[in-house]
C-alpha cells in the first residue's frame, strides 16, 4: 500500500521507509508522504483506539483496532455523507441563481 498526504500525487518509486507505533505495535511503511504525516495518522488511529478502550471491556488488542477501524469508517462515510449533500445543495443554489439571473433584463434597447 503506499500512503501519500492529501493533494499529492502517488509516486511509483517509493522514497523511504517510515516506522510508526500502532497500539503498541511498530510498523515500518514504504511512502513517498513525510514522516510528519505518517505520524499524524498513527496518532490518530492511537486515539481512537484508546477512545475505544475506555468506552468497552474489550482488551483484545486486535478486536480494539477493529472496533477503531469501525469508528474511523464510520466518521468517513458521514464525512463523504455530508460533502454530498453539501455540494448537491451549492449545485441547487447556483441553479436557482442562474434562474434568477435568467430573469433579469440585460438592459440593452430593442
Amino acid at each position: 500500500m503506499t500512503w501519500r498526504e492529501p493533494g499529492r500525487k502517488i509516486a511509483w518509486h517509493v522514497k523511504r521507509s517510515v516506522t510508526v507505533e500502532v497500539a503498541g505495535q511498530k510498523l515500518t511503511l514504504r511512502t513517498d508522504a513525510g514522516e510528519e504525516y505518517l505520524h499524524a495518522l498513527a496518532a490518530f488511529v492511537n486515539e481512537k483506539i484508546a477512545e475505544v478502550k475506555n468506552s468497552t471491556r474489550t482488551f483484545s488488542t486486535h478486536a480494539l483496532a477493529i472496533l477503531a477501524a469501525l469508528n474511523i469508517a464510520d466518521e468517513l462515510f458521514q464525512a463523504r455523507e455530508q460533502k454530498d449533500d453539501l455540494k448537491r445543495r451549492v449545485r441547487e443554489k447556483a441553479q436557482r441563481i442562474g434562474e434568477l439571473l435568467d430573469k433579469v433584463p440585460d438592459g440593452k434597447s430593442s
